[in-house]
């Protein structure tokens, strides 16, 4: 469910997101553990944005992936999309 709905997958110390949302969702958000840190992830789909971007305690990433650490601290995480050919789940 984790995977296919909201499209968290796991990539060693990296975590890739690419939801599969239903029409009616314009946001949802997940806490996500990693080892002894927790990630607040906040998942956004927003008309005018570009594609996708990932910001990680205030600072754009520059690839569209969370970099996981291990340092026991919480992170905060936004994850901004385009609703323009972001993959949709079909009823």
């Amino acid at each position: 469910m984790v995977e296919s709905l909201l499209g968290l997958r796991l990539d060693i110390d990296k975590l890739h997101i690419a939801p599969c949302l239903p029409p009616d969702w314009q946001a949802f958000t997940v806490h996500y553990r990693h080892r002894e840190t927790v990630y607040h992830i906040r998942v956004n789909c927003l008309a005018g944005s570009d594609g996708t971007t990932v910001v990680v305690d205030g600072i754009e990433q520059r690839d569209p992936v969370v970099p996981l650490a291990d340092d026991r601290r919480e992170h905060t995480v936004e994850v901004r999309l385009s609703p323009v050919g972001l993959p949709r789940r079909i009823d």
